[in-house]
C-alpha cells in the first residue's frame, strides 16, 4: 500500500505525524507530489526525512522556483520565502529538488503536481469547464494532483481526480495534516492527522522571523487558520 504525500512546505512536525499515521496504517511505499521545502520553518529537515523513504518522487512548482523563479508571484513572502530555503538546503540539494520529473506513471494512475498540463494550474473541488482545459487526451483514468492544498476526490467526465490535500500547509481550515492512503486501482482513502500546528506556527515566527519579517507571521497564521491569506 503506498502513501501519497504533497505539498509538505518544510513542515516537519506535520510530516512525521503522517508518516507514523500512514505506517501504522500499513502504507510501505510512499509517492510525494512536490513542494517539499518552501515556506516551512523546517526545509532541510523535512527533505532529509522524505530521503529515508521508500518513494517515488515528482517535482513541484516551489520546488522548481528555487532554481528557476522566473514566473513565481512578486511579492517580498514567495521571494523571501525562497532565498530562506536555498540558504537552508544549499546549492546541491536545490538542484536535486529542481531535476525530479515533473510527472510519473505508477499503476497506470498519473501522478502530476498540479495537473497533467503544468505545476501550476489545477482542478479544484467543484466541476468546471476548465477541467477539459486541464486533461490530455492520452492521460489515465485516474489522476493525482495537488497544488491546491485542498483535500477532495471527484470525477471529471470517465476520468477519477484526487487531490490528497497538503501535509503541511491545508488551505481548506482544516488544521490537521493531509494525505491519501492508496491500496490499489480505485481503492483510495482521505486522511487527516492531528499534530501541534501552534506549536509549529511558533517555529515559524522563530525561525523566520528573521529573514521574512512579516512575511513569516503571514505564514504562520495560514498554519493556524488553515486558510490562504497571501
Amino acid at each position: 500500500m503506498r502513501a501519497l504525500l504533497y505539498d509538505i512546505h518544510g513542515n516537519l512536525p506535520a510530516l512525521e505525524a503522517v508518516i507514523a499515521d500512514a505506517r501504522a496504517a500499513g502504507a510501505d511505499e510512499f509517492v510525494l507530489g512536490g513542494d517539499y521545502a518552501m515556506a516551512g520553518a523546517f526545509p532541510q529537515d523535512t527533505v532529509k526525512a522524505l530521503e529515508k523513504l521508500d518513494a517515488a518522487w515528482i517535482r513541484g512548482n516551489t520546488d522548481r522556483w528555487l532554481e528557476d523563479p522566473s514566473d513565481a508571484p512578486v511579492n517580498d513572502l514567495v521571494h523571501g520565502a525562497i532565498e530562506f530555503c536555498r540558504d537552508k538546503l544549499g546549492l546541491k540539494g536545490v538542484e536535486k529538488l529542481y531535476r525530479l520529473p515533473e510527472s510519473l506513471t505508477l499503476d497506470g494512475a498519473l501522478v502530476c503536481h498540479a495537473s497533467p498540463r503544468g505545476d501550476t494550474l489545477t482542478f479544484m473541488p467543484d466541476p468546471s469547464d476548465a477541467d477539459d482545459q486541464l486533461i490530455r487526451e492520452a492521460d489515465p483514468e485516474l489522476i493525482f494532483f495537488g497544488h491546491s492544498h485542498i483535500q477532495f476526490s471527484r470525477a471529471a467526465g470517465a476520468r477519477v481526480l484526487v487531490n490528497p490535500g497538503s501535509v503541511g500547509m491545508p488551505f481548506d481550515g482544516d488544521r490537521r495534516a493531509a494525505y491519501a492512503l492508496w491500496k490499489g486501482g480505485y481503492d483510495i482513502e482521505l486522511r487527516r492527522v492531528a499534530y501541534d500546528c501552534d506549536a509549529y506556527a511558533g517555529e515559524i515566527r522563530t525561525r523566520m522571523g528573521a529573514s521574512l519579517g512579516a512575511g513569516a507571521e503571514t505564514l504562520a497564521r495560514e498554519v493556524e487558520q488553515a486558510t490562504i491569506l497571501r
